[in-house]
């Protein structure tokens, strides 16, 4: 009897100190994470991010992550840097055609593109040109207090 107990004191005791690795390596590699992310910001690189839905402006489509924009909307971006400089600054697309706006910078956008909404930093919204402005034809986009950082011509 006494030797069966030996044999199950010794696999309690294994089992904890192997649980226990467990639990260290999972909480050490959290920490590594952690570590590595916050390095990245230190070293100035993007933070990916995901569509801002909050005030949502034009379409109704569940969020999209910034690698999906980018492929999706590659030909349709209208990128605002630190200095709320728009890159491309002239484009033309056809009416309700949705656009990315995208803001690069570390600071929150106010951006107006006929009506006025707000890009978290590094994020990006999607925004669709609606034919209520085929009567101008032109659309001027405001960046912060910078105006017509951008001119989008719609065609029909």
């Amino acid at each position: 009897m006494e030797k069966n107990n030996v044999i199950i004191w010794i696999g309690a005791v294994a089992a904890v100190i192997i649980l226990g690795s467990i639990f260290f390596l999972f909480q050490n590699k959290q920490t590594v994470n952690l570590v590595t992310t916050e390095n990245n910001s230190q070293t100035g690189a993007e933070p990916e991010s995901v569509q801002d839905t909050s005030d949502q402006t034009g379409i109704g489509a569940a969020p999209i992550s910034y690698a999906n924009a980018l492929v999706k909307y590659a030909d349709r971006r209208i990128q605002l840097d630190s200095a709320c400089q728009a890159t491309p600054n002239n484009v033309t697309y056809k009416d309700n055609t949705g656009i990315m706006i995208d803001n690069r910078s570390p600071k929150a956008r106010t951006v107006k593109i006929g009506t006025t909404f707000t890009i978290k930093p590094y994020g990006f919204k999607i925004f669709v040109l609606p034919d209520i402005y085929l009567k101008s034809k032109t659309i001027l986009v405001d960046c912060d207090q910078l105006q017509n950082v951008a001119t989008v011509l719609i065609q029909e």
